[in-house]
């Protein structure tokens, strides 16, 4: 994609950003102020569909794994499952790159639990795991995440690409038409988390405690590293914050809100969003789509994830028209 102008129309509706660019940044602080850099990006072939991008993300990753030595055992375990002969949904597989001072580069992988169709999803996932000897780990996401028929989906079942002790395997579980209830419950009983910390978050990136999200959903996610499937060594939840401010000059003031709050380095996101974009926050939104919250030993803090707008900049929101809708209309 890198020798392909933006003014040209896109190849591909990738579902990776709003305007169908293919590559999102994100901007992880860990509590004791470590960033970290992440990009998505979905490998684009010449837009026939999702079989073809699935046949050029394999070769993308032949290269990665032979240039940084990635092990690829577990993602042989269940790419099979995750790429049949005619997929369905919007994507077959994602890959994150994630940046750290002093550090090589790690690698992650993200598959579509839909890839069969959506009604085959839970038992997708659930032997994705078991091959991967967290046979366990289904039950807990499906009793406190998946709880809702319709309304919670699951959305990406992803490996961390190395052999580390840490490697993790997580599971995303999108929330429709839900509040904070929804979310004390996927929280319920996972290690390391604060309520208290949760419901802060909550109230200050969705603007009010008690607010229902009827559009973009939140989200849930999980991660398991092999060896204690029964409990899960992180929960991450993540709210749509371009549904919910009108401009993105509202959705930096409540994220650096929460950064202050919680004494992170307010100009780490600031320089971030320099990098990124060149126009006034208050000239439109999505620009900044998610934040997160991540929670138990491995790497608490958040995140905030930037589009690039290499394709179109959504206007300020007015009226009742969402990020949803505007997406929508680029399809």
């Amino acid at each position: 994609m890198g020798e392909r102008p933006p003014a040209e129309p896109p190849i591909w509706a990738s579902h990776v950003s709003d305007d169908l660019t293919p590559v999102e940044f994100s901007l992880a602080i860990d509590e004791d102020g470590s960033p970290a850099l992440r990009m998505l990006v979905e490998p684009i072939a010449d837009g026939s569909g999702v079989l073809a991008n699935n046949r050029v993300a394999r070769r993308v990753l032949a290269a990665l794994a032979e240039r940084y030595d990635i092990p690829l055992d577990k993602f042989e375990e269940v790419w099979g499952l995750f790429a049949p002969g005619e997929p369905s949904g919007r994507f077959g597989m994602w890959f994150s790159v994630i940046f750290r001072r002093d550090a090589a580069p790690d690698f992650k992988v993200y598959f579509n639990p839909s890839a069969r169709g959506e009604e085959r999803a839970p038992a997708l996932v659930a032997e994705a795991l078991a091959r991967l000897g967290l046979d366990a780990a289904y039950g807990l996401v499906r009793d406190r995440a998946a709880t809702r028929p319709e309304l919670d989906r699951l959305t990406f079942f992803a490996l961390d690409l190395h052999s580390r002790s840490e490697a993790r395997v997580k599971i995303y579980v999108s929330h429709y038409d839900a509040g904070l209830a929804t979310v004390e419950r996927a929280v319920d009983g996972v290690p390391g988390v604060a309520l208290d910390r949760v419901r802060e978050f909550y109230s200050i990136i969705g603007g009010d405690l008690d607010r229902r999200l009827t559009g973009l959903p939140s989200l849930s996610s999980y991660s398991f590293v092999t060896g204690n499937p029964d409990v899960p060594n992180n929960y991450s939840l993540y709210l749509p914050i371009r549904d919910l401010v009108p401009d993105d000059e509202a959705a930096a003031e409540r994220v650096m809100t929460l950064m202050d709050q919680w004494g992170l380095d307010r100009p780490l996101l600031e320089r971030s969003i320099e990098a990124v974009c060149a126009r006034r926050l208050e000239d439109g939104v999505g620009l900044i789509a998610y934040a997160s919250l991540r929670m138990g030993p491995d790497r608490s803090g958040i995140t905030v994830y930037l589009s690039s707008e290499a394709y179109a900049t959504m206007p300020p929101r007015s009226g009742a028209r969402t990020a949803v809708q505007l997406s929508q209309a680029n399809l």
